[in-house]
């Protein structure tokens, strides 16, 4: 099945001239879902041949593109930078009615043709995404000397996987493993109950991290933005100090799902699960740090108010990210005693930033919602309960609804921006 966009006319004969790029450019902004800011100050602007798109970076000083064209005309004067200036045009006209000096709504568009394609051909590019990730995992433990030869754990991993994103139990289960090996996805479709028996080995959960990031990361180039948060996952499983201290009768356990996200595509490249009582805070520079080593480029950073902290927004500026933390009503300016480094003074720069331009930073900041949205499609996706029964088995199933939710993801994205994963051969969406 081939990628589908929405087709953007050519205005003008092949011409190089500063009208025709501009004349193209108008062509461009009035494509829907053509361009697309990524945040406040940068632009993705989808290239008229339908192949991949070009970064628009606007400063107060210039606006630059990294598209051949702009470099020979020493990075300005494109036609899409005239797109973008187009694209804001639009979204500053006043609207009807609006008093002059109220900032017009900001109206996403949504590419529609590439979203429907995407959703037509997800269960058939699910397991073909799948059966590649998990294709080149080794199995954790010893050789095996003796007995029955064990199934390939890139076949468990996919059974597993693959039960936890149809949501079905074991046994309804096994006859999607029927058809994945018909297919040529697995070897052969492992026994009923092997997708639960390998969530409840430990030696998965550092598996499924890795797998998480290498899941996210064909979508890099796309993401600079990240927001940061946590929440809740309930088990079928009781707690019994409930019971013990109220007298109630039972009450559910949870587990806690701290995640970064990127803001534009969505993708989860790192995920950190603890008890439900698990704080925040202090997770903070692990995401961040680990997000970066899985090889994105983390421009700004996102995080309420649970998340603030001066070590954090060290944390963040030590890996070349802004940190937008939202700061507490008695958060003040002064640098805590013996606060020394090369970052110690990121906390009073975006606290002068906040009181001094509010409406600036929250221009910023307001892009930590769609860690909400996150949150809000894995749970209508994958269903917010965890099935298993203890706690190594929980985590991991929650492991692997974050990896199913990813690859999601990664199926849109190869339909609306054209990407095609690292670990996928061919085209991605034959």
């Amino acid at each position: 099945m081939p990628a589908t966009s929405y087709p953007i006319a050519q205005p003008l004969p092949n011409v190089d001239t500063a009208e025709a790029r501009v004349a193209r450019g108008r062509v461009i902004a009035a494509t829907p879902g053509a361009v697309e800011q990524a945040n406040p100050t940068t632009f993705a602007v989808r290239s008229q041949s339908g192949i991949g798109a070009y970064r628009v970076e606007r400063t107060s000083d210039s606006t630059t593109c990294n598209c051949p064209d702009a470099t020979k005309h020493n990075g300005t004067g494109c036609k899409h930078i005239a797109a973008v200036c187009f694209y804001l045009k639009g979204q500053r006209l006043v609207p009807s009615g609006a008093r002059l000096g109220e900032r017009a709504p900001i109206i996403h568009t949504q590419a529609w043709s590439a979203y429907n394609a995407a959703q037509k051909a997800e269960v058939k590019l699910f397991d073909k995404l799948l059966s590649e990730l998990v294709s080149a995992v080794e199995d954790p433990r010893p050789a095996q000397v003796r007995g029955q030869p064990r199934l390939p754990i890139s076949d468990l991993l996919f059974a597993s996987i693959q039960k936890v994103y149809s949501q079905l139990s074991c046994r309804r289960a096994y006859s999607l493993l029927d058809f994945a090996a018909e297919r040529g996805h697995i070897a052969r479709a492992p026994s009923y109950s092997m997708s639960s028996i390998l969530l409840n080995r430990e030696d998965v959960t550092p598996i499924l991290h890795d797998l998480i990031a290498k899941s996210a990361l064909p979508l890099a180039a796309l993401e600079e933005g990240f927001a940061v948060d946590s929440s809740g996952f309930r088990t079928t499983s009781y707690g019994e100090y409930c019971q013990e201290r109220h007298g109630k009768s039972s009450e559910n356990t949870w587990l806690k799902a701290h995640i970064v996200i990127g803001v534009r595509t969505h993708i989860i490249p790192k995920v950190i699960v603890t008890s439900a009582n698990g704080a925040d805070a202090p997770l903070f520079a692990e995401l961040v740090n680990d997000t970066v080593g899985a090889g994105f480029v983390m421009k700004e950073v996102y995080a309420d108010k649970g998340y603030l902290s001066r070590e954090n927004y060290n944390a963040a500026a030590s890996v070349g990210a802004t940190p937008y933390i939202a700061f507490k009503s008695n958060s003040r300016a002064t640098r805590r005693a013996g606060g020394t480094g090369p970052f110690s003074l990121w906390w009073k720069k975006m606290y002068h930033l906040f009181q001094a331009n509010r409406e600036a930073w929250e221009d910023h900041y307001h892009l930590r919602s769609n860690v909400e949205a996150g949150f809000a499609s894995i749970k209508k996706k994958l269903g917010e309960v965890l099935k298993s029964k203890n706690s190594i088995a929980q985590t991991n199933e929650l492991l692997a609804k974050v990896l199913a939710y990813n690859l999601t993801v990664l199926i849109h994205e190869m339909y609306e921006h054209q990407v095609v994963p690292g670990f996928l051969p061919g085209n991605g969406v034959s």
